[in-house]
């Protein structure tokens, strides 16, 4: 199927959407689902072997299951992974391209992401937003966007946990999209997959993928902040474990026989750079190594570390510094040996995405034809499209309200999440056009 990138907006779908801006799109249902979802705990375990990691995944899944079936989605299944699957079939009699919306269910190990209690601000009025009691606080100075959100329905947390935004205002927006789809059949569209993935946070979201089940010809992860923002590109990434084997004996025969392992590893990250390379003191398109997990005694320390740059052959660069850095370490701790493992993760979309230019090209004609400003992004991190596009299936992500992720900060906005859900739908309409020609 071959596709034309310049069209004009005279779809049905588009101009009855566009008569009155997201009339179609019931704001309350939309807030009344993310509660739900927030409220079952997801958080993804990367110490389990289990598929998926944490029981929530599947709690969560087998109610989307059921919500999809009520609306009247026949093929909409759990696979024995976690995996949420449901077909919307096309209503147009000529063919179109299979559109994928992918949104993950688990939530970050970070931060507690059980007993979740979301608050709702409306028509936020600005300032700092105190959350539970008062002692966590959401304050403007350190998240500027609440100055673009005066009015802004804006769900927050209690202060002890993350709200699960991510992605959870994803995996609402495809929700309270299909049912829109289904309750309106005069909006026409061609086929759309639904994916629902678990443990993107720790990096296993597309592990039990079958594109060929999937059978999409482009995806779109709803799984970012703000509004308007298309994520074509992101980090490549790979995971690094350093084990510090020593040598551990009752410290009263300690002399001349322990070797301390928590001292070698105390001396390997001291030898890391600390003025840059690091989280703390990089930004735009420059990479990191990211200590962020250690554990172990005397005898034994495991270290992991992320691995993270737009560009690939600078993740070998990093994995040769780790290399080099155990050996000065081993030579400084006579005795010790430290052990470097490289794991590869995903990879930077943008090269991917080459392959199909139009998957970026129509997302933002989406939102110029809703009159959204909208930019096209590096997102300083990965989504389960990093991998999807690797795979096979140009997937950019588009924005869905998220703020403050991963922490107990977290807050999400309903407005930017009914304007994804907006632009979702014009996105199908232009790709139903494309398809056409």
């Amino acid at each position: 199927m071959r596709f034309s990138c310049s069209l004009s907006i005279r779809g049905r779908f588009v101009s009855q959407l566009m008569v009155s801006p997201l009339e179609r799109i019931q704001v309350h249902r939309l807030l009344d689902r993310f509660l739900q979802y927030v409220r079952i705990g997801t958080t993804a375990d990367p110490h389990s072997h289990r598929s998926p990691s944490s029981p929530g995944q599947m709690e969560l899944g087998k109610l989307l299951v059921d919500q999809l079936k009520q609306m009247g989605i026949e093929h909409a299944h759990q696979d024995a992974h976690g995996l949420v699957w449901a077909l919307i079939p096309s209503n147009v009699s000529t063919p179109c391209a299979t559109v994928l919306f992918n949104a993950h269910l688990d939530t970050s190990p970070e931060a507690p992401g059980h007993e979740v209690h979301p608050k709702v601000i409306h028509a936020y009025s600005g300032g700092d937003i105190p959350l539970g009691t008062g002692e966590s606080v959401i304050r403007v100075e350190q998240c500027p966007a609440l100055k673009n959100l005066l009015g802004s329905t804006l769900i927050t947390t209690d202060g002890t946990t993350l709200l699960g935004a991510d992605d959870k205002a994803g995996v609402a927006v495809i929700m309270e999209l299909a049912a829109m789809l289904m309750e309106n059949p005069d909006l026409a569209h061609g086929p759309i997959q639904i994916l629902f993935t678990c443990d993107e946070e720790i990096g296993l979201g597309t592990k039990h993928v079958d594109l060929k089940k999937a059978n999409a010809v482009v995806g779109y992860t709803l799984d970012g902040g703000g509004v308007g923002i298309i994520d074509q590109e992101t980090f490549s990434a790979d995971l690094a474990t350093v084990r510090f084997i020593g040598e551990n004996i009752h410290p009263s025969l300690a002399k001349g026989r322990m070797v301390n392992a928590l001292r070698a590893a105390g001396h390997f990250l001291a030898e890391l750079p600390a003025s840059h390379l690091s989280p703390e003191t990089t930004d735009g398109r420059d990479g990191f190594i990211h200590p962020y997990e250690m554990k172990g005694g005397v005898g034994e320390v495991t270290l992991n570390l992320l691995l993270r740059d737009f560009e690939t052959q600078r993740l070998t660069e990093q994995a040769n510094l780790l290399g080099r850095t155990a050996s000065r370490v081993e030579a400084m701790i006579p005795g010790v040996r430290v052990d470097v493992t490289i794991q590869r993760q995903y990879r930077n979309m943008a090269e991917g995405l080459k392959r199909l230019p139009q998957a970026v090209d129509l997302a933002e004609e989406a939102f110029r034809s809703m009159g959204i400003p909208c930019e096209r992004s590096s997102v300083r991190g990965g989504t389960d499209g990093s991998l999807l596009t690797e795979m096979g299936l140009p997937t950019p992500n588009l924005s869905c309200g998220q703020h403050n992720i991963h922490s107990v900060l977290e807050f999400a906005c309903l407005d930017e999440m009914r304007i994804a859900l907006a632009h979702a739908a014009v996105l199908l309409d232009l790709w139903q056009q494309a398809s056409r020609h």
